[in-house]
């Protein structure tokens, strides 16, 4: 049976992605702009100032963005390498350190140990990321999907905003 209840905070980075962007996006666009406006320019060059401060900002909120989860992601990266090489050449230490785990969150010892050792005869990897670097990290994020997502939600937040204020002048 299908397990069909979802979560919707283990998808929540791009929704602080594409918030982050927008209010930088508005208030810089808006600040350069007043700015320019300020200064006594005509309409078409405070129209061409305020395009060029849109499509730089979405340019550089995209190749932030993509630095960032890439950044990231060899992070992660690097963390599979730990554990698998720990899996390798220390499994019975990452066991009883599951069981440690196990036991902080509420189980008896020797049922922590079972658990442990049970668990991963099936999946050692899998079973220590969602285990041991989630109880470290709070969570442990998908790779590639997610990083796609949020770069997607940086550009799309920029495209629509450059879209939504070219409406406004």
């Amino acid at each position: 049976m299908q397990h069909s209840e979802r979560h919707r905070s283990a998808s929540i980075g791009w929704l602080r992605a594409a918030v982050l962007g927008a209010d930088d996006g508005i208030l810089s666009t808006a600040s350069l702009v007043v700015g320019v406006a300020a200064a006594g320019s005509s309409r078409h060059q405070i129209m061409l100032a305020g395009a060029a401060g849109l499509v730089a900002g979405a340019l550089s909120m995209a190749a932030g963005e993509y630095v960032s989860v890439s950044s990231q992601a060899d992070t992660e990266k690097a963390d599979l390498v730990v554990e698998r090489t720990e899996l390798a050449t220390q499994r019975s230490a990452e066991e009883r350190e599951l069981a440690s785990i196990y036991v902080q969150r509420g189980l008896d010892p020797e049922l922590a140990r079972t658990v442990a050792v049970q668990l991963m005869a099936h999946d050692a990897l899998l079973l220590t990321l969602a285990t041991n670097l989630v109880s470290r990290n709070s969570r442990l994020r998908v790779l590639s999907k997610r990083h796609w997502r949020r770069q997607q939600a940086s550009l799309w937040e920029e495209f629509y905003r450059c879209s939504w204020s070219s409406w406004r002048l």
